[in-house]
């Protein structure tokens, strides 16, 4: 129906909690390609959308959409994110919001933290 499938647009689906122990059905797409990771440390209007998170990343971080980069945006409760990424054909958009608690997260302020792959899986799946 989409003309290409998650395998076929470079992205891997992995189980959710794949860090060990409380796995849950169901799947996280991440792109399969190396990517940097970075954080907005900053917490944003979680109003935005794609356009506006990607011309955020660009204008204030410096990050161009199509740049190979992964941009973790966090709402100002610190209990939902958005992920921002290309896939080869588009913006992707990822939004997770976790039941109870919330991320754990840098020390609020202006600027970007980067992340590795295991660093970016633990933020996702919510443990400290």
């Amino acid at each position: 129906m989409w003309g290409r499938s998650a395998c076929d647009a470079g992205l891997q689906s992995r189980p959710r909690g794949g860090l060990g122990g409380g796995a849950e059905e169901g799947a996280v797409i991440f792109p399969d390609q190396a990517v940097r990771i970075v954080i907005a440390t900053k917490p944003v209007d979680f109003r935005k959308g794609h356009d506006g998170l990607a011309a955020m990343a660009h204008a204030e971080l410096g990050f161009a959409p199509r740049a190979g980069v992964m941009v973790v945006f966090r709402s100002k409760r610190g209990d939902r994110i958005k992920v921002l990424f290309w896939d080869g054909s588009g913006i992707v958009m990822i939004y997770k919001r976790l039941e109870q608690g919330g991320f754990a997260w840098p020390k609020v302020g202006d600027g970007v933290m980067r992340l590795s792959r295991v660093q970016f899986e633990a933020l996702f799946a919510g443990l400290d």
